[in-house]
C-alpha cells in the first residue's frame, strides 16, 4: 500500500516541478522530432514549454514495421534539433535522415547507457535468460550536467551501434546490430536518456540550460523513487518465480534491472515469427523453465500467445507496454505511467 501510494503521487501529479522556477520564456519554442512516443514524452517533460515535440512513430504504433511517410521528410527538414534511440533501433531511420536532408544536431538517447549484449540470441529470441543484477546502482544519484559541449554531427558512418547500412527490400528491422535497443525499459538506464536529451536541448538553446536542468533532475529522481519501490519487492521474489514470456525481446533491461528471465520467441523484432517445429521447442522450454507468467503487448499479434498459453497452461499476466506509450485514455500515456504499469502487471503476476 505503501508504495502503490508513493508510485501515485509519482505519475499523478505528471510532474510538476515546483512554482518559482526559471520561467520557460523563449519567444518560439524549440522544434523538436523524436522518432517514436516514448522519446518524444521524455523530451516533452526536459523542455516543458520551451519546446514543441513531434513524434514520427506516434502512440500504439509498432516502430519495428513503421514505413516512413513523405511528410516526415518535411518534418525532419523543419526541426531544430532531432533525437533518436541509437543502437540500430530502426534502420530506417538513417535513411529519412539521409533523404531529408537534415544536418541539425542529432541526439543518440542511448549514449553512454550500460549495453545488453545480443550475442547469445537467434533469430527467434529462444532461451533469452535476461538476469544481470538486480539494480544497477543510481542509488547516489547525482548527475552533473557540466559537460553541455558535445557534438551531434550528421555522421552516419562512425559508430557500428548507431546504425546499418545497406539492408533494403523492407529488412531492416531486422538487423539490431550487437546490442539490445530497448534501454527504457529500465528506470535505470532511463536516467541516462534524459541526461543525452538534457545536453541536446542546451545545446539547441542555450539560454533554457537552467530551466531544463532543474526539470532534467526532477524527472530523474522521480525515475529513481519509482525503481527503489518496485526493486524491493523483485529483490523478495524467489528463484523459481522469476521468469516470463513476451512476444519479442522488448523486456531485457527490466528483466535485467531487476534479476529477472524473460523469454521472447519473436526475437527482437516484432516482423519475426517462430516456425512450428520453434513454436514445439518453445513449449517444452516453457514447461522446463517453469515460466511464471505469459505477457501480451500493446503492439503486435496477441495470437502466438494465446495459443502458448493453451499449449503450456501457463498463466496469463496482463498486457505490457514495449515500443510505444498508449494513448491519453490508456494507463500509459507517459513514460512514468508506462513503467509503473509495466513494473506493476509483471510484479503482481510473478507474485502469484
Amino acid at each position: 500500500m505503501v508504495i502503490k501510494k508513493a508510485v501515485a503521487l509519482l505519475v499523478g501529479a505528471s510532474l510538476f516541478i515546483a512554482a518559482g522556477q526559471v520561467v520557460a520564456d523563449r519567444e518560439e519554442p524549440l522544434k523538436v522530432v523524436t522518432t517514436f512516443s516514448i522519446l518524444q514524452d521524455m523530451t516533452q517533460v526536459v523542455g516543458g514549454d520551451r519546446v514543441s515535440v513531434t513524434s514520427l512513430v506516434g502512440a500504439n504504433e509498432d516502430a519495428h514495421i513503421y514505413q516512413p511517410r513523405p511528410s516526415d521528410s518535411r518534418t525532419l527538414v523543419q526541426a531544430d534539433l532531432v533525437i533518436q534511440n541509437g543502437l540500430d533501433f530502426k534502420g530506417w531511420m538513417e535513411r529519412l535522415l539521409d533523404a531529408s536532408g537534415y544536418r541539425g544536431p542529432l541526439v543518440k538517447a542511448t549514449q553512454g547507457i550500460e549495453r545488453l549484449e545480443m550475442a547469445d540470441h537467434d533469430d527467434h529470441g529462444h532461451g533469452h535468460g535476461h538476469g544481470h543484477g538486480h539494480g544497477h546502482g543510481h542509488s547516489d544519484h547525482g548527475h552533473k550536467h557540466d559537460d553541455h559541449g558535445h557534438k551531434h554531427k550528421h555522421d552516419h558512418d562512425s559508430k557500428k551501434d548507431d546504425h546499418n547500412h545497406g539492408h533494403g527490400h523492407g529488412h531492416d528491422h531486422h538487423d539490431h546490430g550487437d546490442y539490445d535497443p530497448h534501454a527504457w525499459q529500465s528506470l535505470v538506464q532511463a536516467q541516462v536518456y534524459v541526461d543525452n536529451i538534457l545536453k541536446g536541448l542546451i545545446e539547441a538553446d542555450p539560454e533554457g540550460e537552467e530551466y531544463y536542468t532543474e526539470r532534467a533532475q526532477a524527472y530523474q529522481q522521480q525515475m529513481q523513487d519509482l525503481h527503489e519501490n518496485y526493486k524491493q519487492r523483485f529483490d523478495a521474489l524467489s528463484e523459481e518465480r522469476r521468469t516470463f514470456m513476451t512476444p519479442h525481446d522488448a523486456f531485457g533491461y527490466l528483466a535485467a534491472t531487476y534479476g529477472l528471465k524473460v523469454v521472447a520467441p519473436q526475437g527482437i523484432s516484432t516482423a519475426s515469427e517462430p516456425s512450428a517445429s520453434e513454436m514445439a521447442s518453445l513449449v517444452r522450454q516453457i514447461r522446463d523453465q517453469q515460466v511464471k507468467a505469459l505477457f501480451m503487448e500493446n503492439i503486435g499479434d496477441t495470437r502466438l500467445v494465446e495459443q502458448l498459453q493453451r499449449e503450456t497452461g501457463a498463466g496469463m499476466g496482463g498486457v505490457l507496454y514495449s515500443d510505444a506509450l498508449s494513448a491519453e485514455d490508456e494507463p500509459a500515456a507517459t513514460y512514468l505511467q508506462m513503467m509503473e504499469h509495466n513494473l506493476q502487471t509483471v510484479i503482481s503476476a510473478l507474485e502469484q
